[in-house]
């Protein structure tokens, strides 16, 4: 008997899915939970910014592997989201050389997932002729976001410790990752390619380098508000229920802007939606650093939160449209650098948290410098865009 393919709904919502698990519980459960491990004495900040490294690095990892390894996009979705569940609750171990490792294989299996997602969910909603369903697969980062970051507010304030809040979080990453695995095995039959597949690609149009540069900054600029947004609102107030809601606060406005932000480029260019966007990530970055309060800190938030999956769509897209017969390495690449980006932004302020006469300043500094690189990547993709052709989705 033929199996009938699920339909382009069914798809998308098993990309979000699939997203939500790996993004918002693989790479970010972290951010949440780190401030409920401060508490329980397991960790310091600078500590914390070693651990958020070896994710990203794993990250970083991940997505070089994922842009060159001959398997399925099936596949290295169910395995890495496995993967992710394995490590998330593994984190109920107290050792911290356990914990570099988990956080390190979970960022390599995110890794693995987003390109891999991006390759079979979105490639499979091209055949269907339902583009138009692509930024609800992204707005899985937002939405797991949100539900990782509301449960952790809820748990900070029964007072659960950290331990069984990892353990939920790894049971949560599984339930995700079931749906996603029994619709990937029906497209399995189906000529997805495979990640690391790669015909012979023609030479990239002009600035496309830098577009990945400028993702790669994104990467940077972003990921110290996403990693420290709910420790520095726990020094401004120590209330679980203030301190903890900047995080779901985040996830929602990524999950809402991406929705938002989908048509709006069917009709504008997209790099001059990334170039808002990185400008409006800026302001974000830079307002903690000039003054911490609650009101910066949520605003922040709502900066940083509304734009860095629109800048995520925008990029993928353009990369997809700019390089067609090599898109999968090509994400892969953008994914690197992203990752790249990141690993630079938490191991500076970790470095400068651990000098006794740095660390009062340390996050305002990074945030400082972080802030300044978003901005000239906005003035350069503005450019960019006023350059070149009109690049739509």
């Amino acid at each position: 008997m033929t199996t009938r393919p699920p339909s382009a709904i069914v798809v998308s919502l098993a990309g979000m899915l699939s997203l939500a698990a790996a993004m918002g519980i693989g790479r970010f459960a972290f951010t949440p939970v780190l401030p409920l491990m401060i508490r329980d004495g397991h960790l310091q900040v600078a500590a914390g910014g070693w651990l958020a490294a070896a994710n990203y690095l794993g990250y970083l990892v991940g997505a070089v592997a994922a842009a060159r390894v001959a398997a399925s996009a099936s596949r290295l979705t169910w395995l890495s989201l496995a993967g992710i569940a394995i490590t998330t609750g593994a984190m109920t171990l107290h050792a911290a050389t356990s914990w570099l490792a988990l956080r390190f294989v979970a960022g390599a299996c995110s890794a693995g997932v987003f390109v891999a997602t991006s390759v079979w969910c979105l490639g499979a909603l091209d055949r269907m002729q339902r583009q138009d369903l692509g930024p609800a697969v992204y707005a899985g980062v937002g939405v797991g976001i949100a539900t990782a970051g509301g449960y952790c507010l809820w748990a900070g304030i029964r007072g659960w410790p950290s331990d069984l809040v990892w353990l939920h979080l790894g049971l949560l990453a599984a339930g995700l990752s079931m749906p996603v695995v029994l619709v990937v095995r029906r497209l399995a039959d189906f000529p997805m390619g495979a990640v690391g597949s790669r015909p012979e690609p023609g030479p990239p149009p002009r600035g496309t380098a830098g577009l990945v540069g400028c993702y790669g900054i994104m990467g940077l600029g972003y990921i110290l508000p996403a990693t420290f947004l709910p420790v520095m609102a726990r020094e401004v107030n120590a209330n679980p229920s203030v301190f903890g809601s900047a995080w779901p606060l985040f996830g929602v406005t990524a999950a809402a802007s991406t929705l938002v932000a989908g048509p709006a480029m069917r009709s504008t260019s997209r790099l001059h939606v990334w170039a808002v966007c990185q400008l409006l990530m800026a302001i974000g970055a830079l307002l903690p650093a000039l003054v911490a309060s609650a009101t910066t800190i949520l605003l922040s938030a709502l900066l940083v939160g509304s734009t860095f999956m629109v800048v995520t769509l925008a990029g993928v897209q353009e990369i997809r449209a700019r390089m067609p017969g090599d898109a999968a390495a090509w994400v892969g690449y953008l994914t690197a650098s992203f990752a790249f980006g990141q690993i630079a932004g938490p191991a500076a302020a970790a470095l400068l948290l651990a000098q006794p006469a740095l660390a009062p300043t340390a996050m305002g500094r990074c945030l400082e410098a972080a802030a300044a690189l978003l901005a000239f990547s906005a003035a350069w993709l503005w450019c960019q865009a006023d350059s070149s052709p009109s690049h739509r989705s």
